[in-house]
């Protein structure tokens, strides 16, 4: 490996929602080939001596919070979604290890005969070992978000970033798909997204970022070697640091 291919980062969250296990359909459920496409990103990166945790959401599958303003119970409805994360995240592991990539699902809730219980520790040594661990059933609780729980864990397993995969090039000041003049940010702070509500992740995960001096960087995951790019530190993306 040359100079110039060395990660910028030695252990990463990676965010994924939900949604990008679709694909360009507009159907529920999981696309298998941009699973396999995402996998194939990933072990790439893997390859290269990359610690990597993964955490996922379950909207392709089941949204809690959309099922509550229908009228489900609140609480009912989180958990439901929690699962479907779980679902999600073993479809990542069975193509991972289509890779040869060794991998270890951890969810918040037990389930012993589909994965480990998250225990921190076990976790960190999964990654220093080269393993792939995805986290399933996000913090384990009701009215937390998958990005909640990503900031979570990437702190708990000490992570130098999140990446946050997305369908568009970063953060922009408005939709960019409804507004040809939106501006892109190269660069933000945790408090100009808290301040002018950016959706970049929801704010009680940016400000955990923010107390624990976390970077997050948004970036197109549609992109094939984007997450490449990202972690050998070229500049893609929006990056939200501190000030």
């Amino acid at each position: 490996m040359s100079a110039g291919d060395k990660p910028v980062y030695k252990r990463i969250l990676l965010k994924l929602s939900g949604e990008a296990l679709m694909g360009d359909s507009n159907r529920l459920g999981i696309d298998p080939q941009t699973v396999d496409q995402i996998c194939s990103e990933i072990a790439e990166v893997a390859r290269m001596g990359l610690e990597i945790g993964v955490i996922i959401g379950g909207g392709n599958i089941f949204r809690g919070l959309s099922a509550s303003a229908r009228g489900m119970d609140r609480v009912t409805a989180d958990y439901m979604g929690m699962l479907a994360t779980v679902i999600n995240a073993l479809a990542l592991q069975d193509y991972l290890e289509r890779y040869d990539i060794e991998t270890r699902v951890m969810t918040a809730i037990k389930m012993e005969e589909l994965a480990e219980p998250f225990i921190r520790r076990r976790a960190i040594t999964h990654l220093k070992r080269g393993k792939v661990v995805i986290f399933g059933a996000g913090t384990g609780n009701p009215y937390f978000t998958t990005d909640t729980a990503a900031a979570l864990r990437a702190i708990e397993i000490q992570a130098d970033a999140i990446l946050k995969g997305t369908k568009v090039d970063g953060v922009y000041d408005k939709d960019p798909v409804l507004h040809t003049d939106a501006v892109k940010y190269t660069q933000l702070s945790y408090m100009d997204v808290v301040k002018h509500r950016l959706k970049v992740m929801d704010t009680t995960a940016v400000t955990l970022c923010m107390d624990n001096d976390l970077p997050i960087v948004v970036f197109n995951l549609k992109q094939k070697g984007n997450l490449k790019r990202v972690i050998l530190g070229e500049p893609i993306g929006t990056k939200v640091i501190g000030e």
